[in-house]
């Protein structure tokens, strides 16, 4: 083989050599950018993943907030509603009350002192005891004394027992509610009777029995007012 050849023989595997190199080089740099590409893709789906993540969690929150929000209002709108039918309520039971000084007033004496003598009567019922102290407003003392003997005599004949002995207290119950007195206790009229010992106490005054009826029928009062409304 001679120097020609040779050379030639060189220059062969030479470009051989170069050809397969650069082969190589391209197949590294394809793989090299197809990995570069896998690899940004599955950066840019993190990061879109994330970004989904924390608007789902902003989204969530919001309905969150939207929600408490919502709520609260819908509390304090309910509690306006509550608060106006009280007052409505707590209105009627002042008109009430106001009505209960007419039963005891001055041009309605023959009414009221039929009333005492009944509520004297209900209330000797109710204590069955021999003798028993009697207290009332100062002003109703004299209707008070014209009508116990005979709720006594009532009282006796309904339970097949002596007339008992009724003690009209000095210690009196407050007056009628006025402008100058708004503020302190007082009392529309009607009795308070107890046994001598003062253990059993029968309330029987107005106002005690508007409280009683008022307590009794409040979901009465209530249905008629606001229906079957829930709040």
């Amino acid at each position: 083989m001679n120097d020609a050849d040779v050379s030639k023989q060189i220059q062969q595997m030479v470009r051989f050599i170069r050809q397969e190199a650069e082969e190589k080089a391209n197949e590294i740099s394809v793989s090299a950018e197809e990995e570069f590409n896998i690899e940004k893709l599955q950066l840019v789906e993190a990061e879109k993943k994330k970004i989904r993540q924390e608007y789902e969690r902003k989204e969530k929150q919001v309905d969150v907030r939207k929600k408490i929000e919502y709520s609260m209002q819908l509390n304090a709108s309910r509690i306006k509603v509550l608060q106006a039918q009280d007052d409505l309520v707590c209105s009627m039971k002042e008109a009430a009350s106001k009505e209960l000084l007419n039963v005891s007033h001055h041009h309605n004496h023959h009414i009221y002192k039929k009333l005492l003598q009944a509520l004297i009567v209900q209330s000797l019922l109710r204590l069955k005891e021999p003798s028993v102290l009697l207290r009332c407003r100062e002003d109703d003392v004299s209707l008070v004394e014209d009508v116990l003997d005979a709720a006594k005599e009532e009282y006796a004949e309904k339970s097949q027992v002596h007339a008992p002995e009724v003690i009209v207290d000095q210690i009196y119950l407050p007056p009628a509610p006025s402008h100058h007195n708004a503020h302190g206790p007082s009392c529309s009229g009607g009795v308070v009777l107890a046994s001598r010992d003062g253990k059993i106490v029968c309330e029987n005054t107005l106002d005690a029995r508007l409280e009683v009826v008022f307590r009794k029928k409040l979901p009465e009062i209530r249905k008629c007012l606001f229906g079957q409304v829930a709040v």
